[in-house]
């Protein structure tokens, strides 16, 4: 038997069903159902989402559900909140789900709990933030610090840029500097608003090999070195998050200033992990900890309800609605204030990234 959704008995339904739509204005839509609105929005924990606007009705939400379902979606679901190597590529678990976790829970991977870990970690998060917001964390001089730049790549990048954008304000908050392009024009933009002695960076790098920020990090390191003293411990200014705890080493971070991540995490999911200190240091870690409980919820949804009325799988479904059977093939998305600003490019690389990659040399 076929994988393919295309092979699908539903596919050939989907068809049959656009033809029938594909002409009929929305005002019809509305005209025809006096609860379309109702039927076709939901609300979980704060977030509504409405997609009365879709041309859809009934019978093509039922026959998009039903596809999921014959093409083992429902499995597919629990694999990746069980740890299964989903990642076939790769061969590797998918569970940035497990960084909002509860402490209680057991979340086994290869035959380890990884739950201590993660809480442990998150832990240091909470208390090195605090330290750096309380000005009780020294740079090499005796100064605190009351800078911050943040240099990464992609998610590593675009998850923690995008929340300290979207949350953040003028009111008694860090200055926090993201810098992700190997353009030196950037990192210059950021050092020339900071002082040597008060700034400290976040290096981070899921395999702390990546050029872009590994290079930033060298220039992050002269600049340093030409201000401070000569005899200056110029790593106090320096903390790592990545997989790579000896690259980490060899580069010279020391192991208060060490944060892990895991190979399980993908770095467009990872600013639930330590790659959101800068979400804690420049907003505060009660934030962070709401922002986890807003991610959990948001979980629980997606394990927990029926796909007709599920956020996650409907917005997945409707995509694969509009761009299959009604060939949309444009997709905008129109944040409604300047805060979220980076929405967009942060969706891009989460969308794409997710989706793979389908196009080789060939």
């Amino acid at each position: 038997m076929s994988n393919s959704p295309a092979d699908k008995k539903e596919w050939q339904e989907l068809s049959r069903l656009s033809r029938e739509i594909e002409n009929l204005h929305l005002n019809d839509l509305f005209t025809n159902d006096q609860n379309r609105f109702k039927n076709f929005s939901c609300h979980v924990d704060g977030l509504f989402f409405d997609y009365s606007k879709q041309r859809i009705n009934d019978k093509i939400i039922q026959t998009l559900s039903s596809l999921a379902n014959s093409c083992g979606v429902n499995e597919k679901r629990e694999f990746m909140f069980a740890g299964k190597p989903i990642n076939t590529t790769e061969n590797r678990a998918v569970l940035h789900t497990a960084l909002r976790r509860a402490e209680t829970d057991s979340i086994i991977i290869e035959g380890n709990d990884v739950t201590a870990d993660i809480h442990a970690t998150l832990k240091k998060l909470k208390n090195f933030s605090e330290t750096v917001r309380n000005k009780k964390y020294s740079g090499a001089t005796g100064k605190p610090i009351t800078q911050i730049i943040s240099i990464g790549v992609g998610g590593s990048d675009l998850g923690p840029r995008l929340i300290c954008e979207t949350l953040g304000d003028n009111k008694n908050h860090i200055p926090t500097y993201f810098v992700s392009n190997i353009d030196g024009q950037e990192i210059e933009n950021a050092l020339n608003q900071c002082d040597p002695e008060t700034t400290l960076f976040i290096v981070v790098s899921k395999s702390f090999g990546t050029q872009e920020t590994l290079t930033n990090a060298a220039t992050a390191i002269k600049w340093l070195q030409s201000a401070l003293p000569d005899d200056a411990d110029i790593f106090k200014h320096f903390v790592a998050i990545s997989a790579n705890r000896k690259a980490a080493q060899d580069f010279g971070i020391i192991d208060d200033n060490f944060f892990p991540i895991w190979e399980w995490v993908n770095g467009r999911f990872s600013l639930w992990s330590a790659v959101g200190l800068p979400i804690c240091i420049k907003l505060g870690y009660d934030v962070f900890e709401e922002l986890l409980r807003g991610a959990r919820a948001m979980d629980k949804h997606f394990q927990e309800r029926p796909f007709e009325k599920n956020i996650p799988v409907l917005m997945a479904l409707i995509g694969i609605w509009n761009r299959n059977f009604l060939s949309c093939r444009t997709h905008a998305i129109l944040p409604y204030a300047q805060n979220l600003f980076y929405l967009p490019a942060y969706i891009q690389q989460l969308e794409m990234e997710s989706n793979g990659k389908s196009v080789n040399l060939d």
